[in-house]
């Protein structure tokens, strides 16, 4: 289809990021997915290597170069959308949760490249792309970025509040160019990579449920969408209240 709409999305391997290709598929949209890893042989997607970019977020150098590969992909240099969702959170030896004194210095590096830096690469990289189409960028945040997380670590939680941030200073940058830039700040959210004891927040979760990644999805799809085309800057809470 020449007018087929085109998603990029990093961290699509599972949970939300696996749900939200999902959805924007569903709707026509052709979806770029970037990973560390290769694309998987028994990935479902029809379009298979050729709308995936392998690439090492925690690396800037490869990250830059991945920026080159993705417009050689893009139909007459037009990107829809970008939503920056992925993210990394190291757990210690034994999965307990990793605060300012025990994470690792090298670590704090590793999930600001990934959770934050990278997003600053892909955005301004394909700055044109995303202008040329009136497109929209969605950064995933999280509610460990506004309070402490009893299972999100303190690198992952202090990335995510600095996205917060960004998107903020994105939206203020980007919107003369056409772009709206916007995040969603999920909360538990129920996974594969859910925490042990997570399933217990729910009973303080005003819903008392947990979230299903769709609920994600959908909130991502709207935001990317006509519907919320005079949306910018805001940071959207998908955690049943939690917030509150």
């Amino acid at each position: 289809m020449p007018d087929r709409k085109t998603l990029l999305l990093t961290g699509a391997s599972r949970g939300i990021g696996h749900a939200t290709v999902q959805h924007f598929a569903n709707q026509g949209w052709r979806v770029l997915t970037c990973s560390r890893h290769p694309f998987p042989e028994n990935c479902p997607w029809d379009a298979g290597e050729e709308d995936h970019i392998q690439v090492d977020l925690s690396d800037p150098n490869d990250t830059m170069r991945a920026v080159e590969t993705i417009r050689e992909r893009l139909p007459g240099n037009r990107l829809e959308a970008l939503v920056n969702n992925a993210g990394i959170s190291p757990k210690g030896p034994d999965g307990e949760r990793l605060n300012t004194f025990t994470t690792d210095l090298r670590d704090w590096g590793r999930v600001f490249h990934v959770n934050f830096f990278a997003t600053v690469v892909l955005a301004r990289g394909l700055v044109e792309e995303l202008s040329a189409a009136q497109g929209a960028i969605v950064n995933v945040t999280s509610i460990a970025g506004s309070r402490v997380h009893p299972f999100a670590g303190a690198a992952y939680s202090t990335s995510k509040a600095a996205l917060a941030a960004l998107t903020r200073e994105m939206a203020h940058d980007f919107g003369p160019r056409g772009v709206r830039v916007n995040a969603i700040a999920p909360g538990e959210i129920e996974t594969a990579i859910l925490s042990p004891g997570s399933e217990l927040l729910a009973e303080k979760i005003p819903l008392r449920r947990l979230g299903l990644p769709e609920e994600v999805a959908r909130t991502i799809f709207f935001l990317c969408s006509e519907e919320s085309s005079y949306v910018s800057g805001v940071e959207v809470e998908i955690n049943g209240g939690q917030h509150v």
